[in-house]
């Protein structure tokens, strides 16, 4: 892959110097996809644990810009003693954008479909970012950072889990319905299904239609903050409908979980939504 550079974190020192503080185990970089040349800075965390025979087990968040740490060090911390976690330790792969901020709108291209949303808009009634690109992201994702990093470390293949939250989390669900056997697990959290609803329920249906004959298993996690009812969207009431609607399927190899996060918003119930994946993912076997 075209790597463009490789950022080594500071050691701590003494007296006044001031350095940048460092996750141990960690390693960051950027790159750009083949297909595309979009550019992706790539963070990457292992535990200090050995790996298992089998290797770590892998999760893959997008948005890495906003929340990588604190998926990190959470990780980290239950990861130390699984018996009572429920937590094993893992790799955790961040995938983000080269911005100082949590977000970048580099995601509007990169989480969705393409289709006829009506929200974004500017006051002319145009797009202020390009949308669309959820086919190509999935393919640098499938076709170039996953082998990369069972290349670069030890990685249980069977143990994958992708994260992701509000378009995020719609993207792991298009991931979900677009190669239902790339990832075991799907954690996708207050994803934003409103957005170009038609062909995202197109999507579904055929997923759910082909669902019967596939022979792959697959873990859902959704999750959403309490506090999110009431958008003008209906956003989480359509969550909710989704939820059931695949709860609603009885497929041995197949399992759904939903939850609510009491008292939590759209943006507060990220921390509580990585704790649950943690456990739902990286469950001791």
């Amino acid at each position: 892959m075209p790597y463009e550079t490789s950022i080594e974190g500071a050691q701590a020192v003494e007296g006044n110097k001031r350095v940048p503080v460092q996750i141990p185990g960690s390693e960051q970089w950027f790159v750009r996809s083949r297909a595309e040349n979009r550019k992706y800075h790539i963070q990457v965390a292992v535990p200090a644990e050995g790996p298992p025979a089998a290797g770590y087990p892998v999760i893959y968040m997008l948005d890495g810009n906003s929340v990588f740490c604190t998926m990190v060090e959470t990780a980290r911390l239950q990861g130390r003693n699984p018996d009572k976690s429920g937590v094993i330790p893992a790799i955790v792969v961040g995938i983000g954008y080269e911005t100082e901020g949590p977000f970048s709108p580099e995601r509007y291209c990169d989480y969705t479909i393409a289709g006829t949303s009506p929200y974004n808009l500017k006051a002319d009634g145009t797009k202020p970012y390009k949308e669309g690109g959820a086919a190509a992201f999935l393919q640098f994702i499938a076709e170039e950072l996953l082998p990369d990093i069972q290349e670069r470390y030890q990685v249980d293949a069977s143990r994958q889990s992708i994260f992701g939250h509000s378009l995020g989390g719609l993207f792991v669900l298009y991931a979900m319905f677009a190669k239902p056997g790339l990832f075991e697990n799907y954690l996708s959290g207050s994803p934003s299904v409103h957005w170009n609803e038609a062909e995202f329920l197109a999507h579904e249906q055929q997923f759910t239609a082909d669902l019967a004959q596939s022979e792959h298993h697959i873990r859902l996690l959704i999750g959403a903050g309490e506090n999110e009812k009431g958008h003008f969207t209906g956003h989480i009431e359509k969550v909710n409908a989704f939820a059931q609607r695949l709860s609603g399927l009885s497929y041995p190899h197949f399992q759904v979980e939903f939850k609510e996060f009491e008292g939590e918003g759209h943006i507060s119930v990220l921390p509580v939504f990585i704790n649950r994946s943690l456990r739902f993912a990286l469950r001791p076997e």
